[in-house]
């Protein structure tokens, strides 16, 4: 296991002295175009470029070659799903922004990797912007033995932070959240766009300057982006989002950006009383409770997370509408490919959906929203408006474009294999599929009204 790196190896001052330093430089560049050392960018020449050649202090550019390499340097979570998203952990010096929904557990899990790296005997700082310490206490108290080196600071000061890191130099900070601290020498509340951009910056030029691995908290609108302003997430290394239905004990994370590794990857948790707990195989969540195979509207589908397919269930119930303007509710599915899959559905398979109440969700609390889903999303929809079921052996996979032709998807291979593995039989796939796995019998379809054949007969005649 890679070891931590010392919190202080960039620099030689010391503490208070070193922390007050590097304060003092962010604060001066607030200030655009003006450096004591050169005097006034732009101003005081012919040329309105006095850069200061003469000076002896000028940087200098290094050869590429001759950078170390910082991704060797990485603090390891001890939470191998998280260290897995992270491609072996937080990289000595990076800054990762953590998001995710009210309540969905974002401070739980920073608070068990916090307490798993203090645990080794290393500092870990937690700064609380929104609760209390006692209030951290008591959450923190669930996941057992809290070690000496874990450390909370009660504070909304950006400033204070940055004192507060000079003196524990802790080998991770955790800032939670970024939209609630301020600069008090700055106009605006925390949380305004002017805060947010200054508070980010001071705490990435810090993390930079003593290598230290900051995570920064924030917060989701209301149709799941990050809040504040965009400049955030260019500023920040690694953005973390966590997904999951409250309402369900699944969670997920992965990296929708990461400069030190791979995007794309997907780790599982289960939420419990003690805390998140890793998931090795989530498929009793997600496939345990299945409905009877002669229940319609039922169809399993492999979603891929990074490397790592996942088979979900996705549901679909059609009613009689009671109005003229029928219901059209999808949860944890992409609402938006919805209309054009009722209106390939209208063309081919002859119904008439405006007549019916419709609602569509993935089982488990598992979002999914690639368009290699719209097949099985399309063949639960038309088998629960027939009210036939879709084989309980069968998966389906494929894009479905608006001529009704379906369209290969990435990754095919290896989202068959999963479902071989789990014991399904067969799949639906795209006629240019060449994909061969054993005990699997792939049923390659050019259009969705073989499908739709299929559900009525259970036989396929390839077309």
């Amino acid at each position: 296991m890679p070891q931590l790196p010392p919190p202080h190896a960039a620099t030689a001052l010391p503490g208070e002295a070193r922390t007050s330093d590097l304060v003092h430089t962010h604060l001066a560049y607030r200030t655009p175009y003006h450096d004591e050392r050169y005097g006034l960018l732009g101003v005081g020449s012919s040329n309105g470029m006095d850069i200061g050649n003469e000076h002896d202090n000028v940087p200098q550019p290094t050869p590429l070659g001759e950078i170390p390499d910082i991704t060797s340097m990485r603090v390891t979570t001890g939470i191998a799903e998280l260290d897995r998203v992270l491609s072996g952990g937080l990289v000595a010096g990076s800054v990762t922004l953590a998001a995710g929904e009210p309540g969905i557990g974002k401070s739980t899990l920073l608070l068990q990797v916090l307490r798993s790296i203090a645990l080794r005997g290393y500092n870990a700082l937690l700064v609380s912007a929104e609760e209390s310490a006692s209030q951290v206490k008591l959450r923190a108290a669930r996941l057992g033995l809290l070690p000496p080196t874990l450390h909370v600071l009660d504070s909304r000061d950006v400033l204070d932070i940055a004192a507060c890191v000079g003196n524990v130099l802790p080998s991770i900070v955790v800032v939670d959240s970024i939209q609630a601290i301020s600069d008090p020498a700055l106009v605006g509340g925390p949380g305004s766009v002017a805060q947010v951009r200054a508070c980010s910056d001071l705490l990435a030029g810090i993390a930079k300057a003593t290598m230290i691995p900051f995570v920064l908290v924030g917060h989701v609108t209301k149709d799941g982006t990050l809040a504040g302003p965009r400049v955030l997430e260019h500023l920040v290394d690694t953005v973390l989002i966590m997904e999951g239905d409250r309402h369900h004990a699944l969670r997920s994370v992965s990296a929708v950006k990461h400069r030190f590794g791979a995007t794309g990857e997907t780790g599982l948790f289960r939420m419990e009383r003690s805390g998140l707990v890793e998931v090795d195989d989530p498929y009793e969540m997600l496939l345990g409770d299945r409905p009877d195979p002669s229940t319609p509207g039922s169809v399993v589908f492999p979603a891929m997370r990074g490397e790592r397919p996942l088979l979900v269930e996705l549901q679909a119930l059609a009613a009689q509408a009671i109005s003229q303007s029928p219901k059209r509710v999808a949860k944890l599915v992409d609402p938006s490919r919805l209309p054009a899959l009722l209106a390939v559905i209208d063309q081919h398979a002859g119904i008439a959906s405006n007549q019916f109440d419709l609602y569509v969700s993935a089982v488990g609390g598992i979002k999914v929203y690639e368009p290699a889903s719209d097949l099985a999303l399309l063949s639960a929809i038309v088998s629960a408006f027939r009210s036939v079921p879709f084989p309980a052996d069968t998966i389906a996979i494929g894009e479905v474009g608006l001529a009704g032709e379906i369209r290969r998807v990435p990754d095919l291979e290896r989202r068959i294999a999963e479902a071989a593995r789990l014991g399904f039989r067969k799949v639906i796939a795209p006629m240019s599929t060449d994909t061969r796995i054993k005990d699997m019998e792939i049923i390659p379809i050019r259009h969705v009204n073989r499908a739709i054949a299929y559900i009525r007969s259970g036989k396929l005649h390839v077309a």
